[in-house]
């Protein structure tokens, strides 16, 4: 049985002609994704396993020179795709603290008790993480609504062994 992988970057395009590579990452701090080691890709339905050689930050972002990787042409196979990691490898979060893998699929229920769907996935708008929160048969309605993801001022119950979430949202939203 293979092991539960969770995207920890993306590999977004070719710098220079040394088989260099831009890695966007999704870790906080952003270089924190060189820590898990091997990175894996899933490409044409083939899970392969990538070595970095040597990383460092370039501007905002970083950029990874991949082992087996001398050129752009090599390089740019692998561009686009999400750099996976086991989750055995993640350190544990900390009291009050998710992991992003952990919060997707989680039913979300108003505090009155109103099921608002369930979250599909979450993304970063630089002021706050957004929940998509994707309604199902189940739900009040079909709607897809992005509830902010603000611990305490709209997030208030997280429970993982029940797979649920309590917010304070208006369902009209």
């Amino acid at each position: 049985m293979s092991e539960e992988l969770t995207v920890v970057g993306r590999l977004t395009s070719v710098y220079g002609i040394k088989g260099w590579v831009k890695v966007f990452s999704y870790t906080d701090p952003m270089n924190g994704l060189f820590g898990y080691q091997p990175w894996q890709v899933k490409r044409g339905g083939e899970l392969l396993t990538l070595k970095v050689e040597e990383w460092k930050p370039h501007g905002k972002g970083l950029i990874a020179k991949l082992a087996g990787m001398d050129s752009p042409e090599q390089a740019r196979q692998f561009c686009g795709l999400d750099i996976l990691v086991p989750l055995s490898v993640l350190p544990e979060p900390g009291e009050d603290e998710y992991y992003w893998h952990q919060l997707e699929n989680l039913l979300v229920y108003t505090e009155s008790g109103v099921l608002l769907g369930r979250v599909d996935h979450l993304m970063e708008t630089g002021s706050n993480d957004v929940l998509v929160v994707r309604g199902t048969a189940e739900s009040i309605d079909r709607e897809e609504r992005l509830i902010p993801y603000l611990p305490d001022q709209v997030i208030k119950e997280i429970n993982l062994d029940e797979g649920l979430m309590r917010v304070d949202w208006d369902p009209e939203f």
